[in-house]
């Protein structure tokens, strides 16, 4: 099979990194994942003085954000990864362009193709212009793959193309959304993992809560996997509480109120729909491969999530291989991954949706490989939901 392939030493930081992710998840245990975490800590408690300081500026408008004139709507989380931001972003849009919203979602596209600094620094030094932001699609059209766009802007323009959304990735959101007025007309604008992104101003924030892993070990970045404090729950507008069976559970509902009375909170749960082949057209309920021996692999932030997902809808999970989020699939791990597969005399290999946009087109192993389609529900009735929507049709566009 022709592909990319990683040298010794890009397998040696792809463990590292694996290691120091696994011990922000609490993942490992023994002295030297105590000493990595004592070190990590120290970084965090640095990082954790930045991120107030640079909230601070904001809130006291010594830096400025800016306001494009349309609708923005924010949707992001307090943590790094695994709260399903993307089929939540998804839904919106879809609702969004069904009630009559021109929408365009802007995404930074993380590990795609994008504009390197000594780029930016030589056009900068030359005067040149600035190229455009990648239209990854146009709202009737995938113009861009998963190695330029990313994986998860992919994802999104190839799942709502028939909804007439616009997907745009740059690094630079307020140029991207500019462009997004320019060229499209949109006027929803809905800010893909922008949370963070403090220049450019949206009115409405959508945040994202983990019901399983709300914060982590509630440490900040490098030694945990909050991007802000707790505290900042106080940013929400709304709160979805992801990945539900049921109701929020009372405690962690009393922990949202501790930090933001006002907001409303919405349970939803990330469903599987389907399971869909990977290079071909055949779609299969979710029943079709119950008691079926299945190996999986993902690159995702929280695994164990996917692999209970199919281990619910009843599959013999006999072999698994996790790499880390947004893994770069070189020839090595899939020839692996088919190895694996064959060992463990699998019927089937299965990987996520997002994973799936990430795989070599060469990759044709001699065993069926499949996704699993997920979705999102609202649970307890579709009140929080529908007031989210509403509020951002009918309020006012600036």
């Amino acid at each position: 099979m022709a592909g990319k392939h990683r040298g010794p030493i890009s397998a040696i930081a792809q463990s590292i990194a694996g290691f120091a992710v696994d011990v922000a998840y609490d993942r490992r245990t023994g002295p030297l994942a105590a000493f990595l975490a004592a070190f990590l800590l120290v970084l965090s408690w640095v990082f954790g003085v930045l991120v107030r300081l640079r909230l601070w500026l904001y809130r006291e408008r010594l830096f400025h954000d800016t306001p494009l004139g349309c609708k923005v709507v924010v949707v992001g989380n307090l943590t790094v990864g695994g709260t399903g931001k993307t089929p939540v972003v998804m839904k919106i849009a879809r609702v969004l362009s069904e009630r009559g919203r021109k929408v365009a979602i802007l995404s930074r596209g993380y590990k795609g193709k994008t504009d390197s600094p000594i780029r930016r620094f030589w056009r900068w030094l030359t005067q040149g212009r600035r190229p455009d932001p990648l239209v990854v699609s146009d709202g009737h059209t995938v113009l861009s793959g998963p190695e330029e766009a990313g994986d998860e802007p992919y994802m999104m323009a190839r799942n709502l193309c028939d909804a007439g959304v616009v997907v745009i990735v740059d690094r630079d959101r307020v140029e991207g959304g500019r462009f997004a007025l320019r060229r499209f007309g949109v006027d929803t604008i809905i800010l893909d993992d922008g949370l963070q992104y403090l220049p450019l101003h949206g009115q409405i924030n959508l945040l994202l809560v983990d019901r399983h892993n709300p914060f982590g070990n509630r440490c900040m970045l490098p030694r945990g996997i909050l991007r802000e404090p707790v505290a900042n729950l106080s940013r929400g507008t709304f709160i979805f509480v992801t990945k539900c069976d049921g109701p929020v559970p009372p405690e962690l509902e009393a922990e949202i109120r501790r930090h933001n009375s006002t907001a409303e909170i919405v349970a939803c749960a990330h469903r599987p729909r389907e399971f869909v082949e990977v290079d071909g057209p055949g779609r299969y309920p979710l029943d079709y491969l119950k008691g079926k021996r299945v190996m999986a692999f993902s690159g995702i932030a929280t695994p164990e999530r996917f692999e209970a997902t199919l281990r619910d809808v009843g599959v013999n999970l006999v072999a698994n291989r996790r790499f880390l989020d947004h893994h770069a699939f070189a020839e090595e791990d899939l020839d692996e991954i088919l190895e694996r597969a064959l060992r463990a005399k699998a019927d089937y290999i299965v990987t996520t949706e997002k994973d799936a946009v990430r795989l070599q087109t060469e990759f044709h192993p001699s065993i069926p490989l499949l996704y699993i389609r997920l979705d999102v529900d609202i649970l307890g009735g579709n009140e929080g939901f529908n007031s989210a929507i509403e509020r951002i049709c009918l309020g006012s566009g600036r």
